[in-house]
C-alpha cells in the first residue's frame, strides 16, 4: 500500500498545490508585478479551472487507452511545463495560458490514482488509501508555504522550484507506480452488473450537484484568502504565509474521512463537514488573529475530507469504473470553482472581500438539502 500512497501523495501535491492552488498563495505579488486588478486576478484562477475541468471530461477515455500510469506521467508533465511558464509569464494572457496548462494535471491525477487503488489494493484498503492519496494537496501547501516565505518577492524563483520538484515527483512514481491497469469494460459485464451501472447514473446526479455547490463556495477562499489578509487586515508576510501552511497541516486530518465514513455514514461525514467548511469561509471575515487561524484550520480539515468524502461517494456509485466516477464527481467541482472564482474577483470589486466571502458561504448552504447514498457499506 505504501508503494502506491506515498508517490501518490507527492503527485497529487504537485499537481494540486503547486501547480494549482499555489497562485492564491502568490497573487499578492504576482498581482503587483504584473499591475493586475482584483478582477484580472481572477482570470487566471478561473483558466487553471477551467483546464481542470476539460481535463476530467476526457480522462476517462485517457486512461482507459493509455493507461492509468502513462496519465500519471502526463499530470507531473503538466506540472512542470505550467509552472516554468508561470515563472516567465510577462503579462495576464501569458499567466492565463500558463494556469490552464498548469491545470490539466490535477484533471489527470485524481482519477488515475482511483484506478491504481482499485486496481492494486486490497478491497479494505481502498476508500484509507484513496483518501490519504487526496491529503498531497495538504502536503503541497505545507511545502509551498516556506518556500514562498524563503522567496519572499521572487516569485518567479519559487515557481522554478516547483517545477523542480514536480520533476523529482515524476520519476518516483515512474518507478513506484505499477504498469498494470485493468480494463473495465461495461460490455463485458454481467446483465445484473450493467443495471446497477445504470442505477449509478441515475443515482450520481446528487452526487454531481453536491461537487458543484461545494466547488463554488471554496473557490473564494483559495484564491482570495491572503490577499484578504494583506489587503484588508494589513497581514506580513510571515503571518499570512504561516495561515497558508496552517492550513496545510490541518489538511492532513482530513486523511482520515475513509475511516470516518466507514464508522459515521457517508451523509452524516458530507452534511458535518460541509458545514465546518462554511464556517471556515464565514470565520475568515471576523478581523481577529484567533478566528482568521481557526478558519485556516477548519478550511484545510474540511476541504481534504469533503474531497475524500466526494472519492468516496463516486467509487460506491461506480463500483465497476471508479476512476469514472471520480472523473465526473471532481468535474462538477472544477466546474463549480471555475465558475465561481470568475465571479468572485467581480464581486469584491464591486462590494467586498467580507461580502464576497459570506456571500459564497450562503451559497454554500444549498448543499445541506442535497441528498445522499442512504447505504453506508462499504464500497468495496
Amino acid at each position: 500500500m505504501k508503494k502506491i500512497v506515498f508517490p501518490g501523495i507527492a503527485m497529487i501535491g504537485v499537481t494540486y498545490a503547486f501547480a494549482r492552488f499555489s497562485y492564491g498563495l502568490f497573487l499578492p505579488d504576482i498581482s503587483n508585478s504584473l499591475k493586475l486588478s482584483e478582477m484580472q486576478a481572477g482570470v487566471p484562477s478561473s483558466f487553471a479551472y477551467i483546464a481542470y475541468c476539460l481535463t476530467l471530461v476526457f480522462s476517462s477515455l485517457l486512461i482507459n487507452r493509455a493507461g492509468a500510469y502513462n496519465s500519471i506521467q502526463i499530470s507531473g508533465f503538466s506540472a512542470v511545463v505550467g509552472t516554468l511558464c508561470i515563472a516567465l509569464s510577462q503579462n495576464l494572457h501569458m499567466l492565463s495560458i500558463s494556469t490552464f496548462i498548469a491545470g490539466i494535471g490535477s484533471g489527470l491525477s485524481s482519477p488515475a490514482f482511483s484506478k491504481i487503488a482499485a486496481v492494486n489494493l486490497k478491497p479494505e484498503e481502498r476508500d484509507k488509501g484513496n483518501t490519504w492519496i487526496n491529503t498531497g494537496t495538504s502536503f503541497g501547501l505545507i511545502i509551498s508555504g516556506p518556500l514562498a516565505l524563503f522567496f519572499s518577492n521572487y516569485w518567479r524563483l519559487a515557481y522554478i522550484f516547483f517545477a523542480a520538484i514536480s520533476f523529482i515527483v515524476i520519476l518516483w512514481n515512474r518507478r513506484s507506480i505499477p504498469k498494470t491497469d485493468l480494463q473495465f469494460k461495461q460490455s463485458g459485464l454481467p446483465i445484473e452488473r450493467k443495471n446497477r451501472w445504470n442505477i449509478s447514473w441515475k443515482r450520481s446526479i446528487h452526487l454531481f450537484i453536491a461537487a458543484f455547490i461545494t466547488g463554488i463556495s471554496s473557490s473564494i477562499y483559495w484564491t482570495f484568502s491572503r490577499s484578504f489578509l494583506t489587503t484588508e487586515y494589513g497581514m506580513s508576510t510571515m503571518e499570512s504565509m504561516f495561515f497558508w501552511i496552517l492550513m496545510g497541516i490541518a489538511g492532513i486530518l482530513g486523511g482520515v474521512a475513509g475511516n470516518f465514513i466507514r464508522q459515521f455514514g457517508l451523509a452524516t461525514s458530507y452534511r458535518g463537514v460541509l458545514l465546518v467548511l462554511l464556517a471556515s469561509i464565514c470565520l475568515i471575515t471576523i478581523p481577529s488573529t484567533i478566528s482568521i487561524y481557526c478558519s485556516a484550520l477548519l478550511f484545510g480539515i474540511s476541504y481534504i475530507f469533503i474531497t475524500g468524502v466526494f472519492i468516496v461517494w463516486s467509487v460506491k456509485l461506480f463500483v465497476e469504473a471508479p476512476f469514472l466516477g471520480v472523473s465526473l464527481g471532481f468535474l462538477l467541482l472544477g466546474i463549480g470553482q471555475s465558475f465561481g472564482s470568475l465571479i468572485a474577483g467581480a464581486i469584491i470589486d464591486l462590494a467586498s472581500y467580507a461580502f464576497g466571502f459570506l456571500l459564497f458561504a450562503g451559497i454554500g448552504l444549498c448543499g445541506l438539502f442535497v441528498r445522499t447514498p442512504t447505504d453506508t457499506s462499504s464500497n468495496s
